[in-house]
């Protein structure tokens, strides 16, 4: 028996839509469950944007001191007044640090958030909107920096098990390109 080719590339491109869907179902699901993560226990937990419920259960939790909101300053926005709110009821320090996911990090802007992770209260919890890009890059550079943890541990906080898609054609790919772009400055090399 021949195929044809309709029949074959109609295989494949439900093959790939299955594909597409699952890994959207996944990532759906990461983050609709609040993404939420050990980094290293006890040091650095990352998540999607905490409400006021999740901030006081993980400050229970966790003994959360600090809390880094990678979406910057959002006076004004609910979702921001509450976590400020929450974070000063529960004595935790909140920081803001200002990132896109679609834009690569420079080195300073690196420089200048791997300082305010190192001097911070600990635990920490890290966190942008979703909890898988910027969230991703920010714990990558905790790992390789001031954890020490090694390249392939750092690079794994860049992946789809956080909802990260790793495709060069993905906007978020920018965090990718500036974990790599850092690389020789961090001390790993090619082999």
């Amino acid at each position: 028996m021949q195929l044809s080719f309709k029949r074959v590339a109609a295989w494949g491109g439900a093959v790939c839509l299955a594909a597409v869907l699952a890994v959207g179902a996944y990532a759906g699901v990461v983050i609709y469950t609040g993404n939420f993560n050990a980094v290293i226990v006890g040091e650095l937990y990352r998540s999607a944007q905490p409400d006021a419920r999740s901030i006081e259960r993980d400050a229970n939790r966790y003994g959360i001191k600090t809390i880094i909101n990678l979406r910057g300053a959002n006076p004004g926005k609910h979702w921001y007044d509450k976590e400020v709110a929450e974070a000063n009821l529960l004595g935790i320090r909140h920081v803001d640090f200002s990132m896109s996911a679609r834009r690569q990090l420079t080195q300073a802007q690196a420089v200048e958030l791997i300082g305010l992770m190192d001097s911070a209260a600990k635990p920490i919890l890290i966190h942008c909107e979703s909890g898988a890009d910027r969230t991703g890059l920010a714990s990558a550079l905790y790992l390789a920096s001031i954890a020490k943890r090694g390249e392939t541990a750092s690079e794994a906080q860049l992946s789809l098990r956080f909802g990260h898609l790793s495709l060069p054609f993905v906007s978020s790919y920018a965090m990718d390109r500036t974990f790599e772009a850092l690389e020789p400055w961090l001390g790993f090399h090619d082999s």
